[in-house]
């Protein structure tokens, strides 16, 4: 399980380094790809072959299916932290993402997130209010 938030910088070669914690689970290899809120997302390999096993279950005759899994596969990249816990940000994947040299590193539960600082902390500020707001309708009762 991933948690916390952490606040590393993209060097001049579009790479980050990963928070310590995170760095056992994708050592072996992870899979970094488009996020829906414009964010880079990082998923250990198992996690995103997991991932894409039910993605296959979809049909193929949805349109929005094709179309999202389209997106989804066609932005992926497999990389290998290396010894210091960095990995490549493709060039496509920083420019959709907006991605600058301040990132904030998300721990998501079964994936990472990264994102650009500003558009971080303008998406929490949006977000503060529908998090109190939520019901059980949504998320499971604390």
């Amino acid at each position: 399980m991933f948690l916390g938030t952490h606040a590393p910088r993209l060097d001049d070669k579009g790479r980050v380094i990963l928070p310590v914690k995170f760095r056992d689970p994708l050592a072996n290899g992870l899979v970094l790809t488009k996020g829906q809120d414009r964010c880079v997302v990082v998923w250990p390999t198992r996690g995103f072959e997991d991932y894409a096993a039910q993605l296959r279950a979809a049909s193929l005759t949805s349109e929005k299916a094709r179309g999202f899994t389209r997106v989804f596969f066609s932005s992926a990249f497999d990389d290998v932290p290396d010894r210091q816990g960095r990995v490549t940000i493709p060039s496509a994947l920083r420019e959709y993402a907006g991605l600058t040299r301040d990132l904030v590193v998300v721990g998501a539960d079964t994936r990472v997130e990264i994102w650009d600082a500003r558009a971080w902390a303008d998406y929490l500020a949006n977000q503060e209010q529908a998090f109190a707001a939520v019901d059980d309708d949504v998320v499971p009762r604390m």
